[in-house]
């Protein structure tokens, strides 16, 4: 590293040690340099030998600079990230030699820390910085986005999902219920975020949290403050529903429902950046059990679901019966004429079955996200409902198509085991009834 470089480190300490002090205006004049210079020189002071309040200080200075640097800047960042803090050769061959010649536990360790890229202790320091949880998840959020363009960026967001997985490990989450009283904060937020049934206006997020009959509840972390990560919102009802308007419209509930059923109609991860750490499973479980306690009434747990793959791979397949399905739906003249409807029906339910229990995607999964994600949680797939969501991205992304996912509280382990181990896809007598068509 050149003189001029080295130089510019000094000061760099220097200048942000001076000013947490309350040093002198002239000690910042390293800080006038540009937002990626700093960014870069910032998580170089990082990985060196420093004080940990000095640490706490030039970690807060890697963010900000980062906060400014614009979508070509920060993929430079990542790329440096990359290609500045990985793995070092020859200390992993050293390590792997030792434990060759001696496989105890201490040279499993020497091994481990040499194998793991020193970008994972860049995010660990950058971590101590006040508020920085949140901003390293909407740092890989914007990773993920580079990525798309560069996918040999990869490398990093390994490093940021293992570290996400563990900060935001299932211990230290809490569950808590919103209502209408909650901080405005967490209410704005909620609107923002919820993208399953995007909410028009106050009016119907208070709605959606009348106690009457409907329920909300998210997980929150004590480093990201009041960010709900993600939330569900139940319906309590009579009877399994087969349609989502009458849900999302129906008039506030004068008094308590006698309900015997809890739908949870809308899921919402909240953070794109916490891609791939998943909290649904440990949230819809917890829910359960919550509404069990407080409504002993209810018997039936229930998602009326989105379908969100389904026309895509109609579109994709070429046997006769597929092919005039998707023409027939696709004209359209079954949203207003019963009779089409009607007599379309059967094959889309047929069809629908086809796709949610037969189809796969990648690894052999179930090709539908939202069927991953409720079968590994160890639901069943209990009913398919048609015309269900009329709305314009429920028509576009599944011809209206909807599904019922069935929690049975005495099965959830016994279907999560099957999932996992053998593929099993639980589905009910309508979906068993409809394959055979």
């Amino acid at each position: 590293m050149g003189k001029q470089r080295l130089g510019f480190l000094s000061d760099f300490v220097e200048a942000i040690t001076r000013r947490k002090r309350g040093g002198e205006a002239e000690t910042l004049k390293a800080l006038a340099r540009p937002a990626s210079e700093r960014a870069r020189v910032a998580c170089t002071v990082l990985m060196g030998r420093i004080g940990d309040a000095a640490r706490v200080a030039v970690a807060e200075q890697a963010l900000s600079a980062y906060a400014e640097l614009d979508a070509d800047e920060r993929a430079a960042f990542f790329r440096a990230m990359r290609d500045d803090h990985g793995v070092d050769a020859e200390a992993i061959r050293a390590a792997y030699a030792a434990w060759d010649a001696t496989p105890d536990a201490a040279r499993v360790a020497n091994l481990f820390e040499a194998v793991e890229p020193a970008r994972q202790t860049l995010l660990r320091r950058l971590n101590m910085a006040p508020g920085a949880t949140l901003q390293l998840v909407r740092m890989r959020q914007d990773l993920l986005a580079a990525m798309r363009a560069d996918p040999d960026l990869a490398a990093i967001d390994a490093d940021f999902a293992h570290l996400l997985a563990s900060w935001f490990n299932r211990g230290f989450l809490t569950m808590r219920q919103i209502d209408w009283n909650a901080p405005a904060a967490i209410l704005e937020k909620l609107m923002e975020y919820e993208s399953v049934h995007q909410m028009q206006g106050w009016p119907d997020l208070k709605r959606r949290l009348a106690d009457n009959d409907r329920r909300l509840y998210a997980f929150f972390h004590p480093a990201t403050g009041d960010e709900p990560l993600i939330f569900v919102e139940v319906a309590l009802t009579q009877g399994v529903p087969d349609a989502i308007a009458p849900i999302l419209t129906a008039p506030d509930a004068r008094e308590p429902a006698a309900a015997d059923t809890a739908v949870f109609y809308s899921i919402n991860n909240s953070l794109a950046g916490l891609k791939g750490v998943s909290f649904g499973n440990f949230l819809i479980k917890q829910v359960v059990a919550v509404l069990s306690a407080e409504l002993p009434d209810l018997r039936t747990f229930v998602t009326l679901s989105p379908v969100p793959g389904f026309a895509a791979w109609l579109a994709a397949q070429q046997d006769a019966p597929a092919v005039a399905l998707r023409e027939a739906l696709t004209m359209g003249a079954w949203q207003t004429d019963p009779g089409v409807a009607e007599a379309l029906h059967p094959q889309v339910m047929a069809l629908a079955a086809r796709y949610i229990v037969q189809a796969k995607g990648r690894g052999g999964a179930p090709a539908d996200p939202v069927a991953r994600f409720h079968l590994g949680n160890g639901a069943c797939a209990h009913r398919l409902n048609w015309p269900a969501d009329l709305s314009p991205g429920a028509l576009e992304s599944a011809h209206g198509l909807m599904i019922n996912y069935l929690y049975e509280l005495d099965r959830i382990e016994d279907r999560h085991e099957a999932f996992v181990r053998d593929g099993t896809v639980a589905h009910g007598a309508q979906l068993a009834d409809a394959l055979k068509t």
